[in-house]
């Protein structure tokens, strides 16, 4: 029986490992989109980085995050923060992500979201990162996480376009996520044939740096459940 290190608990050891086999499983079978790396020494921490889907606006991005997970995974969700500026209603100013799969299981009215949408064991970091993706091109306004992200966005499609406050200020982001991937060696897909070969896939993550202090993204904000935007920072206007 594998020995537990002096301070670990059976609880961790097993999410050590659920990590473990996810983390195998992802590098055996990639999957357009993202990109992971692991720290085989702190397996609750991982580096992220997500592909723009060509066709949308956030076409050619490359928006790094850190998915950290909890010490009893996968019974609890993880936590994902972008640490690329990101403008979307379902991100907080802080980078926070607030998404239904990612919200414990419990049965809350008041958030409008029933018990089966939210976080369960079956869940896992590819279904996540899937969702993510499908995230940025169709938000969820409902109850989101910056108000004036999602006020923006709706004009922006009710106007089909005339509007364009919210595509401008996304495409000023994703330029200066270009500028990031260029220094870090990788090359983002920009087409369909490319972002769906997944040989494509396998960047040298190795080469990214991951410095949370290289953003100015506030660690001691703090989380709302519910995602209706009314945490205790005050959500902030986009760049213009």
């Amino acid at each position: 029986m594998e020995a537990m290190r002096p301070g670990t608990s059976s609880t961790s050891v097993s999410a050590m490992r659920a990590l473990a086999m996810e983390l195998k499983g992802l590098q055996q079978s990639p999957m357009e989109g993202f990109v992971v790396k692991a720290n085989e020494e702190d397996l609750f921490s991982w580096d992220v980085a997500i592909f723009g889907p060509p066709g949308t606006i956030y076409e050619g991005g490359y928006f790094k995050a850190v998915v950290r997970f909890p010490s009893n995974y996968p019974y609890a969700p993880p936590s994902v923060r972008f640490l690329s500026k990101l403008w979307h209603p379902n991100v907080y100013e802080n980078g926070d992500l607030c998404i239904s799969i990612l919200h414990p299981p419990v049965d809350d009215p008041h958030s409008g979201e029933l018990p089966c949408e939210r976080w369960n064991p079956t869940q896992n970091v590819r279904t996540i990162l899937l969702s993510v993706i499908s995230l940025l091109n169709e938000p969820n306004t409902s109850s989101p996480a910056n108000v004036d992200a999602s006020v923006s966005y709706r004009k922006w499609k009710e106007s089909n376009g005339g509007d364009d406050e919210y595509a401008r200020i996304v495409r000023k982001q994703v330029e200066l996520t270009k500028q990031q991937a260029v220094a870090d060696g990788v090359t983002v897909p920009t087409t369909i044939e490319e972002y769906c070969i997944k040989e494509k896939k396998e960047e040298p993550m190795d080469t990214l740096d991951f410095d949370e202090d290289y953003y100015d993204y506030d660690d001691d904000s703090d989380y709302d459940d519910d995602c209706d935007g009314n945490d205790d920072e005050d959500s902030g206007q986009g760049e213009n």
